[in-house]
């Protein structure tokens, strides 16, 4: 199996102009030389520079690369000459099932370096997360505790307050009886 290296097809003027960035656009001036295909300018793309078909759609390791979006997905494949990438829609719990089953089955995984090292980081995250939520619910029963001792101290000194302020009201309604009395 021979393997040639591909070229890099750049877009025309993209060596002058940073913004253009280094992605194919054909090119489309009236007097282009490029387009032209003049000698000492840029390569265009053409069928001459694909790879052989025994090679195309392949990893460098030589095996056949398919993108795995569900777990339904990994079920189908053979080990001996597939390998996986996982999507980057896949959530994080199901990449770690997907990632496990691959060790279990000695499928190579190409967008993760190492499997092992990779799950302890996620678990790692996975408990300090835990942590954190358990001191928000430590912080969050104190305060509710916190309240409601004040809202105690408060309905009790409410309390307190108004049998002074009923006594005071008491007194000045006997006042005022006492002064309709006299003036009737």
């Amino acid at each position: 199996m021979i393997i040639m290296k591909k070229l890099k097809f750049t877009r025309q003027d993209a060596h002058k102009k940073v913004r253009l960035g280094n992605k194919w656009r054909k090119p489309k001036g009236l007097h282009s030389k490029m387009r032209l295909s003049f000698k000492g300018y840029n390569k265009t793309v053409s069928i001459g520079y694909g790879s052989q078909k025994n090679t195309r759609g392949l990893d460098k390791s030589g095996l056949k690369l398919i993108i795995i979006k569900s777990l339904k997905d990994f079920e189908k494949i053979d080990a001996k000459k597939e390998c996986i990438a996982i999507a980057k829609t896949m959530g994080l719990k199901k990449k770690i099932e997907v990632l496990k089953q691959a060790m279990k089955k000695g499928i190579k995984v190409v967008n993760v370096k190492d499997i092992n090292a990779f799950l302890e980081a996620v678990d790692e995250k996975f408990k300090k997360s835990r942590e954190k939520k358990e001191k928000l619910k430590k912080k969050r029963e104190v305060k509710k505790k916190e309240v409601k001792e004040v809202t105690k101290k408060k309905t009790i000194d409410e309390k307190i307050e108004k049998t002074d302020e009923e006594k005071k009201e008491e007194e000045k309604n006997k006042r005022d009886k006492l002064l309709t009395k006299k003036t009737k």
